[in-house]
């Protein structure tokens, strides 16, 4: 597993930041996100560290895609809908450079003004 030692959401994966998973598997963890913007806010982490999805290899996104019917399942938003997002970079809202998915929901979600 590749970690940077100053990146917190490796500290998650690797357990030295302790926080409740939601989800686990080989490859990814989802935990709550710690300021949520909806009722339900979810933060899908890869364990390997790659910074955004661009630099993503393939197999980790069709992963994320596999799983999340079961995710969105357990978090009992797969029937009313949700909202998946990825940042990528700083003018996309990106503040953690570890590529992370969000998974919004529990509520109508509106569209923002940009």
């Amino acid at each position: 597993m590749f970690f940077m030692s100053d990146c917190v959401f490796c500290k998650i994966v690797s357990g030295e930041i302790p926080s409740p998973r939601v989800y686990e598997d080989d490859e990814v963890i989802a935990i709550n996100d710690l300021s949520p913007i909806a009722p339900i806010h979810v933060l899908i982490i890869p364990k390997k560290h790659t910074e955004n999805i661009v630099t993503a290899p393939v197999e980790l996104v069709a992963h994320v895609k596999k799983i999340l019917p079961e995710v969105t399942k357990k978090l009992g938003i797969a029937e009313k809908g949700f909202r998946l997002i990825v940042n990528t970079g700083a003018e996309g809202g990106q503040t953690v450079p570890h590529l992370h998915f969000h998974i919004l929901g529990g509520k109508e979600l509106g569209w923002p003004k940009l």
